[in-house]
């Protein structure tokens, strides 16, 4: 059956973003794919957006507070005099408060660590039997399934995106990507890579908060070398494309319970083995000796980068394949979305 659904992201970063936004990134993969299979999406989003499909544009300020949550449900909630069969919203659950009355189904998309508090309020005003939630992991479901329906469905990629390398030399580089701070464990990276004496590229971007911007200064400026550990900064889709799919490993020494890490997915894809610390869902990505190695300290990760050879890069794409693609990703958001239809 074919829907009408309405699509909602915080209108922060455009859909698709140009370089930061996994959010973004993961509504504007799945309304391609909803397109496909001839459903009518309205997307509302940033007025930048071009995510080829019906726009409704709006806005939030930077400090967002009570003018931005009535002006924002006022724009929402006319949703419900509108014939969508669906409302999916990956940004604020405030911002559908008003539609949380309505009989409507609703599905929640969490991609962070929700706040349970919400979760419960949320179910208590909820129309009967309309309100589900979505996790980006098991991690994320587990804080949250006393208290709601929620499915876990894995973040994805566009397999297109990504080129499946099958083999590098062996002087081929270790990556790092993602934010330049202190949770997503840059300066481990850079320890690691020295202790095996291997070479590091670091892509990303570092945040404009003075203690991301003292981390970078005092813990990764000083080891940038040009030659041993290069750092290229913000990266975009090509680039981001070159450096996973010419690298030996991708590291994911994160110091925080990592929610998912689309660019896990990302690395996968081009065939890239993963090594990474047991942190939030990175079990759940990394089978441990299959697609990389899941370590519990920073002596692990030495003694996994030291043994990535006995990885096979065709095993990591198939994996990507079979759990992390668009494909997979859409399948099973369309039969969620059947499935709260029919239960209206």
């Amino acid at each position: 059956m074919k829907l009408k659904i309405a699509i909602i992201v915080n209108p922060l970063i455009p859909v698709p973003p140009e370089q930061y936004g996994g959010i973004e990134r993961i509504a504007f993969m799945l309304i391609q794919e909803l397109k496909k299979k001839g459903h009518d999406i309205t997307l509302y989003a940033n007025e930048h957006s071009q995510p080829g499909c019906k726009l409704v544009s709006y806005h939030e300020s930077a400090n967002y507070g009570v003018k931005d949550l009535v002006k924002i449900n006022r724009l929402t909630s006319k949703i419900a005099f509108q014939h969508f069969d669906i409302v999916h919203t990956f940004g604020r659950m405030s911002n559908i408060a008003l539609l949380m009355l309505s009989r409507i189904p609703k599905i929640v998309s969490y991609q962070l660590p929700p706040t349970v508090s919400q979760v419960k309020k949320a179910v208590s005003i909820a129309h009967k039997n309309t309100l589900k939630f979505t996790a980006c992991s098991n991690y994320i479901a587990n804080q949250i399934n006393a208290f709601a329906d929620v499915t876990t469905i894995y973040n994805g990629v566009d397999l297109n995106d990504y080129d499946f390398n099958a083999g590098v030399p062996n002087d081929a580089p270790l990556a790092f990507l993602g934010r330049i701070q202190h949770e997503k464990g840059t300066a481990i990276a850079i320890h690691t890579a020295k202790k095996t004496n291997q070479k590091l590229v670091i892509a990303g971007n570092v945040p404009n908060e003075p203690i991301h911007q003292q981390y970078f200064n005092e813990q990764v400026k000083p080891h940038i070398d040009g030659d041993q550990i290069k750092y290229i900064g913000p990266v975009n889709n090509r680039q981001k494309n070159d450096l996973l799919r010419n690298s030996k490993a991708f590291l994911m020494p994160v110091t925080w319970d990592e929610p998912f890490g689309i660019v896990m997915a990302e690395a996968l894809a081009c065939g890239t083995p993963v090594i990474g610390f047991n942190r939030g869902a990175i079990p759940e990505i990394v089978i441990n000796g299959s697609n990389g190695f899941v370590c519990a300290t920073e002596a692990d990760m030495i003694t996994a980068i030291n043994s990535i050879g006995s990885i096979s890069r065709a095993s990591c794409r198939k994996v990507a394949e079979q759990k992390f693609s668009a494909g997979v990703l859409a399948k099973q958001y369309e039969e969620l979305y059947q499935l709260a239809r029919d239960k209206d």
